[in-house]
């Protein structure tokens, strides 16, 4: 049994669950798995193509991912267990996955005018949208 997987629970799907920092540690050092990318990819909210943009990877690279069964490399495992971390988090906030897929796409003036989606092929990006979702949480609306 794996200690990743998804889990539908009261409106929201979990992305990572049970992994302690240093099993996440270790998954991005080996690489991911293209089995476990597509799991967490098709339980997001997110199209194959916008994980194609967030992991700065053309659409031939991910076919040939999928087609080899070669890991991902550590680099986009690890923007993959971001992304992931965030999605939990913000359906967290927004108490309901379709909340929180419906503000991932809806422009946001404290995030310049930007789709928080949008911002998220950079750690930075995902920094700015977390920090965000924090501030929402906290009930400290710009």
């Amino acid at each position: 049994s794996t200690n990743m997987a998804t889990k539908k629970a009261a409106g929201t799907t979990k992305l990572l669950y049970t992994l302690s920092t240093l099993e996440t540690i270790e998954a991005i050092r080996r690489g991911m798995r293209y089995q476990l990318f597509s799991t967490i990819a098709h339980s997001s909210p997110f199209e194959l193509y916008e994980w194609s943009q967030y992991l700065h990877l053309s659409d031939r690279t991910m076919q040939r991912y999928k087609k080899d069964r070669v890991p991902l490399d550590p680099i986009h495992a690890e923007k993959v267990f971001e992304i992931a971390r965030l999605c939990d988090y913000g359906a967290q906030v927004f108490g309901d996955q379709a909340n929180f897929d419906t503000w991932l796409d809806t422009t946001s003036i404290p995030l310049g005018d930007a789709k928080p989606k949008d911002l998220l092929d950079s750690s930075f990006g995902i920094e700015l949208v977390r920090e965000e979702l924090i501030r929402i949480e906290h009930g400290m609306l710009a």
